[in-house]
């Protein structure tokens, strides 16, 4: 229970001042006189005698209940919110053609689609956004909250949408720039990629400085197995046909791009090494709470309203049946 406008309650102290008043002041006046009263004290006193106080009682209640709506009670019960001061994250995949290579199931790029999912499915507070690259880089979907848009833009991802290679300084500095504007705690890049920076005008160490500038923390995976593999590629004028492709990691330009940006980098020859370094990730970039309470209260005045009319209607009850006083 609480007070809105706790200075009414102020008023009680008039209380005492006005039974004192009364007591001090009223006198009762006889309906009958008679020459002599004393023979009157062997007989026992009435009710109406007993509770002829309880009108003024009851009307001294009344107004302190009045009083005490006035006051604008209010009960509720807690309700706690919880509010976070979220990350911003901006996840970049590689889709040069090497990411078709199947040492993982079914693919790298299907195998790196679906541990996006899970990461963004343990997320709750943070804003997420998705760049793609190959021989250049383009955001697929801008920063946001909304995970199920957030995850059709991850769907459609594909080896051939930007022209072939791996432009891993330009990925990271379109990340940096989409994460520019942010006004989040802590923004971090979660780059994914298969293979050595080959294009790009923007080489990896200037973007990794730019993120260092920005407060942008870089993690680094390299996924896949070295070697050569085949895969199968769409060729305007011989149709679909196979090709060898060589998979080889620069795992030291990984590696400083995390130490510049105060990152880490992860390294995954299959699924289970893939799923486990975003869940690694998701445990090392917890979102800061600040739990708020919040109350909802419920206004109180109608009940001491309507019990100081009730004992209004019972004194007036009382005036006009039991307590009834003769006319003077």
């Amino acid at each position: 229970m609480r007070f809105e406008d706790p200075l009414w309650l102020l008023l009680l102290f008039v209380l005492p001042v006005w039974i004192w008043w009364r007591r001090r002041g009223t006198r009762i006046k006889p309906a009958v006189i008679f020459p002599g009263t004393a023979g009157l004290k062997e007989f026992p006193a009435s009710a109406a005698v007993r509770l002829r106080g309880l009108p003024f009682a009851l009307r001294v209640a009344a107004v302190a209940l009045l009083i005490v709506g006035l006051a604008r009670p209010q009960s509720g019960a807690g309700r706690g919110e919880i509010h976070a001061e979220g990350i911003d994250i901006m996840l970049v995949v590689d889709t040069s053609t090497s990411m078709d290579i199947s040492d993982m199931q079914p693919t790298r790029l299907e195998a790196a689609k679906a541990a996006m999912r899970r990461f963004i499915a343990n997320r709750k507070n943070d804003r997420i956004g998705l760049v793609a690259f190959a021989g250049t880089s383009f955001t697929q979907c801008p920063l946001t909250l909304d995970y199920a848009a957030l995850e059709s833009f991850i769907a459609p991802l594909r080896s051939g949408m930007v022209e072939d290679g791996t432009a891993i300084g330009m990925a990271i500095a379109t990340a940096v720039t989409r994460l520019k504007s942010s006004t989040a705690k802590s923004k971090i890049v979660v780059l994914l990629t298969d293979g050595m920076n080959n294009r790009g005008i923007i080489d990896p160490e200037t973007a990794a400085g730019l993120a260092a500038t920005e407060k942008v923390k870089v993690y680094t995976i390299g996924v896949g197995t070295r070697g050569v593999f085949t895969v199968m590629v769409d060729d305007p004028i011989m149709g679909r046909r196979p090709v060898q492709v060589q998979s080889d990691i620069d795992d030291t330009l990984l590696q400083n791009i995390a130490k510049t940006t105060g990152g880490r980098y992860f390294s995954a020859q299959n699924d289970k090494e893939l799923n486990g370094i975003y869940a690694e990730i998701d445990r090392l970039e917890k979102s800061e709470l600040k739990s708020t309470v919040y109350r909802l209260y419920t206004e109180q005045f109608g009940l001491f309203a309507g019990l100081a009319l009730l004992l209004i209607l019972l004194q007036l009850v009382m005036e006009k049946s039991v307590l009834r006083s003769l006319p003077s």
